[in-house]
C-alpha cells in the first residue's frame, strides 16, 4: 500500500453525539463511615475519623486489592462481543477501537489489575469508574460500558480526534489539555501507537 493510500489516523474522527444525560459525570460520592456509641447508648454514624468511632464501611479506593483468577482462555476474545456492540451503538464509538483498547489494556482479561490499580477489561481506575457510574468494576458489561462512556466523553472533549482521545484515556484529559496534544510521556506515546496499530489490524480483519 502506498503512503497516499494509508489512512491518516487524525482523520478517523470519532464523530457522533449522545444525549447530554447519558454523559453525566456526577456519580455517587463515597466516604469511610464510622460508628460511635454515645454515653447514653445512642448509636451515630459519621464520615469523620476524628470522632474515633469504629470503621464500618470503607471506600473502594481504600480496600485492599484482591487478586481474582485471571481469564486466559482463548474463548475470552469473543466472550464480550454483545457488550462491545451494545456500548459501541450507544456511545457511537467504533467497535474496532473498543476492541483495540481492551486488547492493549487487559488482553481481554476481566480480572486484570495493574500496578497502578486500574481494573478490569478496560482497566478503569476506581475514580474513573465512579465518574462513569460503574458500581461493579469487575463486571464485564459495566466495565466495558464505563470505559466506552469515557471514550465518548474524551471524543466529545477533543472534537473527535482519535489520537487525543486515546491519549486522554491513558493519561487523563487534564494532561492532554495541559500539553495541547499527546503528553510527552513515553508510556502514553507508546500506548497511542499500540492502540492505533491494533485498531488498524481490527479494521483490516473485516
Amino acid at each position: 500500500m502506498s503512503s497516499s493510500d494509508t489512512p491518516n489516523p487524525k482523520r478517523w474522527a470519532l464523530i457522533g453525539a449522545v444525549p447530554a444525560a447519558a454523559l453525566t459525570l456526577a456519580g455517587p460520592s463515597q466516604a469511610d463511615i464510622y460508628k460511635t456509641v454515645g454515653a447514653d447508648g445512642v448509636i451515630s454514624f459519621t464520615n469523620s475519623p476524628a470522632k474515633h468511632g469504629k470503621l464500618v464501611v470503607r471506600t473502594d479506593s481504600e480496600r485492599p486489592r484482591v487478586r481474582m483468577p485471571s481469564d486466559s482462555s482463548p474463548a475470552r476474545y469473543g466472550r464480550y462481543d454483545d457488550h462491545i456492540r451494545e456500548a459501541a451503538a450507544l456511545y457511537q464509538i467504533p467497535e474496532d477501537l473498543i476492541r483495540a483498547v481492551i486488547q492493549v489494556e487487559s488482553d481481554f482479561d476481566p480480572r486484570a489489575v495493574s500496578p497502578a490499580n486500574a481494573r478490569g477489561l478496560m482497566q478503569l481506575m476506581p475514580e474513573t469508574a465512579e465518574r462513569m457510574l460503574v458500581t461493579d468494576i469487575f463486571d464485564p458489561r459495566q466495565n466495558i460500558f464505563g470505559g466506552v462512556r469515557y471514550l465518548r466523553v474524551l471524543a466529545n472533549l477533543f472534537n473527535g480526534d482519535i489520537e487525543l482521545t486515546i491519549a486522554g484515556y491513558n493519561a487523563g484529559e487534564a494532561a492532554v489539555m495541559r500539553y495541547g496534544g499527546i503528553p510527552p510521556f513515553p508510556e502514553t506515546q507508546d500506548y497511542v501507537k499500540r492502540v492505533l496499530a491494533q485498531y488498524r489490524v481490527n479494521r483490516a480483519a473485516h
